[in-house]
C-alpha cells in the first residue's frame, strides 16, 4: 500500500514537472518567434522611424525628391537597415537572401541588394540625424557623460601590407595603431563614443588608427554637450584642453592621474563604478552587433555600416524606453 502511493505521488510529480517544461518551451519560442518576426520588427522600427521624421516627409515617406517614385520609400530603407543589425544579421547577402526566400509576401516591394547599398549610402545623413533626434530624447536632462574609443580593425595586422580596402582617398585610409587594452598593434580605424551615463550614445567619431584619443575632445566640444561633467580615462590628461572645455561650454573634465603626476589623489570610486556603463557598452556593440567584423570595402561604407550599428543600439534602447524596461536589455527589447 505504501509502495503505491509512493508510486501515485511520483508520477503526479512527474507530471507536473512535465506540463511546466511544457509551459516553458511554449513561452520560449513565442517569444523568439516575436523577436525573429522580420515583419513585426520592421513594422515597429519603420512606425518610431516615422514619428521622428514626420515633419520632414513627404506623402509617400520619402526625404528626397525622386523623378519616378522608388518602390522602397526612404523611411522603408531606413529601417531594413537597421532591422538586419538589431537582430544579429550584418551580412546583406544573407539578409535580402532570407527576405526573397521566407519573407518574400512580407516585402512585395524589396528592392535589389545593390540598389539597396547605394541608397543606404545616400540617407548616411538621414540616419545620423534619427541617432541624434532619439539620443537627444533619452539623454534630456543628463549632465554626466563618458568617453571612450574603440579599435576598428579591417584586416589582421599582418596583412597590413597587401590590404587594399578603404585606400580609396590617403587622408582617410587606415593606418597602425596600438590597442592599449589588448596590448597589441591593430591596422585599422578607431571609433571615439561620447555616452550619457544611462549608456544612450550622444556623439561619434572614426578616425585612423594612428589619432590619439584627445584629438575627439575638440569634436565633443561641437557636440552639443554643454555644462557638464566628462568622465574619461588616463589617456585624455591634458591641462590645455580641460581649460579650454570648462571656459567655453563648461565641461568639467575628469580623468584619473598617472602615478608620476604630482599631487595625485585616489580616482574617486563613483567615476570609476560610472566607466563601466562604456565598457559594457563596448562589449554589447562586439558581441550582439558584430562591431569588428567587417564587410565593406570604401570607407564610406564602413562608416555607414558603423552608424547603423550605433543607430539600432540606440533604436533598441528606445523601445525598451517605450515598454518601460531597463533601458541596456538589448538582446529582450523586441521580444514585447
Amino acid at each position: 500500500m505504501l509502495l503505491k502511493l509512493v508510486d501515485n505521488y511520483n508520477k503526479k510529480r512527474l507530471c507536473k514537472l512535465l506540463n511546466i517544461s511544457k509551459l516553458k518551451v511554449v513561452i520560449h519560442h513565442k517569444y523568439t518567434f516575436i523577436m525573429h518576426n522580420l515583419k513585426t520588427n520592421f513594422d515597429k522600427i519603420l512606425d518610431i522611424t516615422k514619428s521622428f521624421f514626420q515633419d520632414s516627409l513627404n506623402a509617400d515617406c520619402n526625404y528626397y525628391f525622386y523623378p519616378n517614385k522608388p518602390k522602397m520609400s526612404d523611411c522603408e530603407v531606413i529601417a531594413l537597415s537597421i532591422l538586419g543589425e538589431t537582430i544579429g544579421i550584418d551580412s546583406e547577402n544573407y539578409l535580402f537572401g532570407k527576405l526573397n526566400s521566407d519573407h518574400n509576401e512580407d516585402f512585395p516591394n524589396l528592392i535589389s541588394r545593390s540598389r539597396f547599398n547605394r541608397r543606404r549610402k545616400r540617407l548616411g545623413n538621414l540616419i545620423a540625424k534619427l541617432k541624434y533626434k532619439i539620443s537627444s530624447f533619452l539623454n534630456e536632462g543628463e549632465d554626466v557623460y563618458l568617453v571612450d574609443s574603440i579599435p576598428i580593425p579591417i584586416c589582421q595586422i599582418a596583412r597590413e601590407k597587401s590590404c587594399k580596402i578603404c585606400k580609396e582617398d590617403f587622408e582617410t585610409a587606415p593606418d597602425k595603431g596600438y590597442s592599449a587594452v589588448s596590448q597589441s598593434w591593430f591596422f585599422g580605424y578607431k571609433l571615439h563614443l561620447a555616452t550619457s551615463i544611462r549608456g544612450v550614445f550622444s556623439s561619434m567619431d572614426l578616425t585612423k588608427a594612428s589619432v590619439h584619443d584627445i584629438h575627439y575632445l575638440n569634436e565633443v566640444k561641437h557636440s552639443g554637450i554643454t555644462n557638464c561633467t566628462l568622465i574619461t580615462d588616463k589617456a585624455y590628461i591634458s591641462e590645455p584642453i580641460q581649460i579650454d572645455l570648462f571656459t567655453t561650454r563648461q565641461i568639467r573634465l575628469v580623468t584619473p592621474l598617472r602615478f608620476n603626476q604630482h599631487d595625485k589623489e585616489p580616482f574617486p570610486f563613483i567615476f570609476k563604478k560610472s566607466r563601466k556603463r562604456i565598457e559594457t557598452l563596448f562589449s554589447q556593440l562586439c558581441d550582439q552587433l558584430m562591431l569588428k567584423r567587417n564587410y565593406a570595402k570604401t570607407r564610406t561604407g564602413l562608416a555607414i555600416r558603423i552608424l547603423c550599428k550605433i543607430t539600432s543600439v540606440t533604436m533598441l534602447q528606445y523601445i525598451n524606453f517605450l515598454n518601460n524596461k531597463p533601458l541596456n536589455h538589448l538582446k529582450y527589447a523586441l521580444a514585447s
